[in-house]
């Protein structure tokens, strides 16, 4: 990669976070209803177009980590070390999710997100999207070519997992009970096949 090439995806890095800060910060201070995406755009100092250039939706710009959280979890079972078991990786993922990005559901960001319908269906989407994203990772990993209803339901385990330990009054230890039973439940898939 070219030094300008580095420079001009830093730059648009930079500004897609400003963006999501930004908006964070008004729908935080006005409510998420109360603020528009021109609001949004004149407060970064951004055009509209530049704002829909980095985010598909309003709602996006909220959940502006969304594809890294889902790259994330694939990725924890397609590039681990084969040595490794999938359940294994995953918990620590999801560990580092849990410490990283998921803060108590009383927090001033949870509590946003609960005020709008618009967010708590996109939350929903967002969920459904990673859960198919990693169920294709689950069946590879078995060796399967299609998506199994198997599959489906370890994806979907292991992503209940984050909102169940965000709830939770000692999250870390949320995360491996529950991860116990995904892994237990992996195992009886593998024993299936």
């Amino acid at each position: 990669m070219s030094e300008q090439t580095g420079r001009r995806e830093r730059k648009k890095a930079a500004t897609r976070q400003a963006i999501a800060n930004t908006a964070l910060g008004l729908f935080l201070e006005r409510g998420y209803d109360a603020v528009g995406i021109r609001e949004v755009a004149q407060a970064a100092d951004v055009a509209v177009t530049t704002v829909f250039a980095h985010f598909a939706s309003k709602e996006a710009l909220v959940f502006d980590r969304d594809q890294g959280l889902q790259d994330r979890l694939t990725a924890a079972v397609t590039d681990r070390d084969p040595d490794r078991p999938a359940p294994d990786a995953l918990r620590a993922e999801v560990h580092v999710i849990v410490r990283d990005f998921v803060v108590s559901s009383d927090t001033p960001f949870w509590r946003l997100v609960a005020s709008s319908p618009d967010l708590r269906e996109y939350e929903a989407r967002m969920w459904a999207r990673h859960a198919d994203a990693l169920a294709v990772a689950v069946a590879a990993d078995f060796g399967r070519a299609e998506v199994t209803a198997t599959d489906r339901a370890l994806a979907r385990y292991v992503l209940d997992v984050v909102p169940l330990a965000r709830d939770a009054p000692d999250p870390p230890a949320a995360v491996d009970e529950l991860m116990d039973l995904v892994a237990a439940a992996w195992a009886a898939a593998s024993r299936a096949d």
